[in-house]
């Protein structure tokens, strides 16, 4: 009789990070190319840069909506 595995438990101190590309931000939120990287220049929409890629942190999205959700609520 053999006995079951043992379980493991995977403890993160930090939640995964999901890294988004220029062209997926730019289906999410319907703009193009240009409007993107103006968002990104002047830094309304937070992002990194790996090497040459450039890459947009989920939840910088997610925040950059929200300020724009709230702004457009305020006015």
């Amino acid at each position: 009789m053999t006995s079951p595995p043992p379980t493991v438990l995977h403890l993160e101190t930090e939640p995964a990070l999901d890294l988004l590309t220029v062209p997926q931000v730019m289906a999410r939120l319907q703009l193009g190319r240009s409007a993107v990287y103006d968002l990104l220049r002047t830094r309304q929409l937070a992002s990194i840069t790996l090497g040459r890629a450039r890459r947009i942190p989920a939840h910088a999205l997610t925040d950059f909506i929200r300020t724009r959700l709230e702004q457009e609520a305020a006015a």
